[in-house]
């Protein structure tokens, strides 16, 4: 039976997870975390035995050993920021002859991933970063439509959440490039932006309506010019369910941009606190789009927009699709690469989907 352990198990987006897979009964889960008793109840309130909730740190130095007297197959690291991490869980992993995977959205850090290929090829492991839904699902996206193109210049994509704010480390890793410059491919060149300006107003479709989006810093802006060559525009943006949150975060994007703070990570924290208690008088749906724009087959122009829509606070289960996807695959025997690279062309846009399958999630194709 394939053993699968979510480090950071009982976190906002581990705890998801686990769920999700504690329903598999041809695998062995394990919930993992620094807090043992924490992991323990998670356990046995998913119908587990309470053993299969057990402590370990991420920052062990003897991880490796931990993770083989376990008898671990697959590790998804959920246990964020990952912004400032380095490579250590990952390495652990692989020095234990078990396949890795985290839920990443750091630019560097996935991209960085690779340099781990020639440990995880000699072991002969899957080491990958990303799967989440930047860059695993709309990398899925875009190859499902990449066809339909004779060339593709631009791809755009867009994230507006619901209500349910997200875990307090993904609030960190967000707060960490508010108001810092990035560059990004615009029409062809590299075009310096900050963090949550640049604000759009999005229309997405109902029952989620118009929301304020801005620059966010994420993978897919240095992976999608390599993936999808000759593409010329590549675009990611974001934004809250409230309004006035958003606004908030786009004039302290400001601040920081002009010296006043240093930065929005200490802030982090209290914001949080304020948005979960602002959750209840906020939209409960949440949108994701994925903008595809270039020349067809017969020459003429084109353009696909793809659209997510979730309600009842269930967007917070799409960025763990593609790692549960990707965990059950592993555990079925797929036949999947060794090695280490970002969460692209591992797994379907169909899978990440059938993920997610029971929630209120609904996908309204390009």
């Amino acid at each position: 039976m394939h053993t699968i352990l979510v480090l950071g198990g009982y976190g906002f987006f581990g705890a998801r997870i686990s769920a999700c897979l504690a329903q598999d009964r041809d695998l062995h889960l394990i919930v993992g975390g620094r807090d043992g008793a924490r992991a323990s109840a998670l356990a046995g309130s998913m119908g587990l035995e309470p053993t299969q909730g057990v402590a370990i740190d991420a920052n062990e130095p003897q991880l490796a050993d931990q993770l083989a007297e376990l008898g671990v197959d697959t590790l998804i690291h959920t246990a964020g920021p990952f912004q400032g991490q380095d490579y250590g869980v990952a390495r652990a992993a692989i020095a234990a002859g078990a396949n890795y995977l985290d839920l990443a959205d750091g630019r560097d850090f996935v991209a960085g991933i690779s340099t781990l290929d020639a440990q995880a090829k000699a072991m002969g492991v899957l080491v990958t970063s990303g799967a989440s839904s930047l860059p695993a699902l709309s990398s899925a996206v875009v190859d499902r439509y990449r066809g339909r193109f004779q060339r593709l210049d631009a791809i755009r994509m867009g994230i507006g959440s619901g209500a349910r704010s997200p875990g307090l480390a993904t609030m960190r890793e967000v707060f960490g490039y508010i108001g810092r410059p990035f560059v990004r491919l615009e029409r062809g060149a590299w075009v310096r932006t900050h963090g949550w300006q640049d604000t759009r107003l999005v229309r997405f479709p109902a029952p989620v309506g118009r929301r304020l989006l801005g620059s966010c810093d994420v993978p897919d802006l240095n992976l999608f010019p390599v993936r999808y060559a000759g593409v010329q525009t590549v675009t990611f943006h974001a934004g809250f369910a409230s309004a006035a949150g958003h606004l908030v975060v786009w004039l302290a994007s400001f601040a920081v941009r002009l010296g006043v703070l240093p930065s929005m990570v200490p802030l982090a924290r209290p914001l949080h606190g304020l948005a979960r208690w602002l959750e209840p008088y906020a939209s409960d749906r949440g949108a994701m789009f994925v903008a595809m724009e270039g020349v067809a087959a017969d020459g003429a122009h084109l353009k696909l927009v793809w659209h997510l829509l979730a309600a009842r606070n269930h967007g917070p289960y799409i960025p763990c699709g593609a790692s549960i996807a990707l965990a059950r695959a592993l555990a079925a025997g797929a036949a999947l690469p060794k090695g280490a690279m970002p969460c692209m062309g591992l797994v379907s846009l169909e899978q990440v989907l059938e993920a997610l399958a029971g929630f209120d999630v609904t996908e309204l194709p390009a």
